[in-house]
């Protein structure tokens, strides 16, 4: 494992300790790869996924670069939790920085209802 993984995975678990979902408040986490990003509500209680969204495969988030397709999945993870009446969550940025892609994502979110 590279230096850097090692790192992530310390952070990770050093705001997971502090930082959980329930079914009233959910934990918002993202995950971004190289080529796409994903975004997840997730009740840690009982350990389910409540609504996800994500680039892969999304006609509507292959348009622009990278930041721009992070906002539409914000945009989509946020409509899809206001169906499903969620309306706070609890952000976890999943050991990156609050940058770029993962700023957009969030800052979107919050746009389409999501308060966090």
């Amino acid at each position: 494992m590279a230096f850097s993984k090692i790192n992530r995975r310390a952070k990770i678990r050093r705001i997971r300790k502090k930082i959980s979902g329930t079914a009233q408040l959910p934990r918002l986490t993202v995950f971004r790869s190289n080529k796409q990003i994903y975004a997840q509500l997730i009740d840690d209680s009982k350990g389910v996924t409540l609504v996800s969204a994500s680039s892969y495969k999304n006609d509507a988030a292959h348009s622009g670069n990278k930041i721009e397709q992070a906002a539409v999945v914000g945009k989509l993870v946020a409509e899809k939790a206001i169906k499903a009446g969620i309306e706070k969550v609890v952000f976890d940025r999943n050991g990156y920085l609050y940058h770029g892609r993962v700023k957009s994502l969030a800052d979107s979110a919050r746009e389409g209802g999501l308060k966090f």
